[in-house]
């Protein structure tokens, strides 16, 4: 499972990367969460607003900070 954090310039971004990463661990991911911060990578997802997550090349979620619970459902969900 490949898992994305995009964003970087801001609180909001490196938390919600944080939180990626302690989610994928929860759930016994082995591959590294990336922490995406190139506006032109970002932007190739069609992503405008971060802090975002892309779990295995699909956006799912947009424009806010998610809790380490809330990434752990959508990791299950996709699992």
């Amino acid at each position: 499972m490949k898992i994305l954090a995009l964003g970087g310039c801001c609180n909001k971004s490196i938390q919600n990367y944080e939180n990626a990463v302690y989610a994928a661990h929860n759930c016994g991911i082995k591959e590294a969460v990336e922490h995406i911060k190139d506006i032109n990578q970002i932007m190739s997802y069609g992503v405008m607003f971060t802090p975002a997550l892309v779990i295995d090349g699909k956006v799912v979620s947009t424009g806010r900070l998610l809790t380490v619970t809330q990434i752990e459902k959508l990791i299950k969900d996709r699992m």
